[in-house]
């Protein structure tokens, strides 16, 4: 068997950015996986962490265990295809907890699946593109004002090895990924004058949930044994990442894309 994200989780020493402490934390797509590990791990750093997602059960998990081990959260639920829900979201936690100091955009997901182009619907296209390239977009929408106003933030974005290089993924999936990290570095561009930073994290394949779902063993050995580091990635691996770019000290790094991959960045 594979080793998996608890194995991991229970033998890893989070690293202390002491930055943190204090600090409001948005976490969207927050509910499970990559999303839920970085809940946890910014709490873990004093953090107030507000989780978001949109299965309240999700939620509620991830903000229970958040509290059970001392932390501050808060749970939100909201669909961040729509900008009225996320503006919502952003209201709810700035009266909670304060103005976000920090935003992970990691909201994704979409119903394409991997096939050829001429065999994708429009449906499979837009959902996909909407719930990761247009989630980004509104993310940073609402909350890149505030941001700007107070002379700081740090914003990280989710992208992927989809969009990297050609891995089998969904045409949609990978097109929007590809566009998070265009619109990174755009956005990054303009307000950096401003103090707030942005930055994009691309990670190959992480033993999430669905992954352990839907792709067999042997497809799991296959994937792991292409990559320089001999493994698959766990949520803690991208969560960590996020730790570091979120914090002072990546103090003058902005507009970058970080393979989270394990060695894996060509095809």
């Amino acid at each position: 068997m594979l080793s998996g994200p608890g194995e991991r989780e229970n033998t890893l020493k989070v690293p202390t950015y002491p930055d943190l402490a204090g600090k409001v934390g948005v976490v969207t797509g927050g509910s499970g996986g990559i999303g839920a590990a970085t809940c946890r791990l910014l709490a873990a750093n004093g953090v107030k962490v507000a989780v978001n997602g949109r299965d309240e059960a999700k939620i509620i998990a991830v903000v229970d265990a958040i509290r059970s081990a001392g932390g501050e959260a808060l749970g939100v639920a909201a669909d961040c295809t729509d900008f009225a829900a996320v503006e919502r979201m952003r209201q709810q936690v700035e009266e909670e907890f304060g103005p976000a100091g920090v935003v992970a955009a990691f909201a994704g997901g979409g119903r394409a699946r991997p096939g050829p182009v001429a065999q994708t619907t429009e449906e499979e296209w837009h959902s996909t593109v909407d719930a990761n390239l247009t989630a980004t977009f509104l993310t940073f929408k609402s909350f890149l004002p505030g941001m700007i106003e107070r002379g700081g933030g740090s914003i990280v974005t989710m992208a992927s090895s989809a969009a990297r290089f050609p891995t089998g993924a969904p045409a949609p999936y990978a097109a929007a990924k590809a566009g998070v990290i265009m619109l990174t570095r755009q956005v990054a561009n303009e307000v950096g004058k401003h103090g707030v930073r942005v930055n994009c994290l691309a990670p190959h394949t992480v033993l999430v949930e669905r992954t352990r779902r839907f792709m067999p063993e042997e497809q799991q050995r296959r994937i792991a044994a292409e990559i320089p580091l001999g493994r698959l990635g766990t949520p803690e691996d991208v969560a960590l990442a996020t730790l570091f770019l979120a914090s002072e000290s990546s103090s003058w790094i902005t507009g970058e894309t970080l393979d989270v991959a394990g060695g894996k960045v060509t095809d």
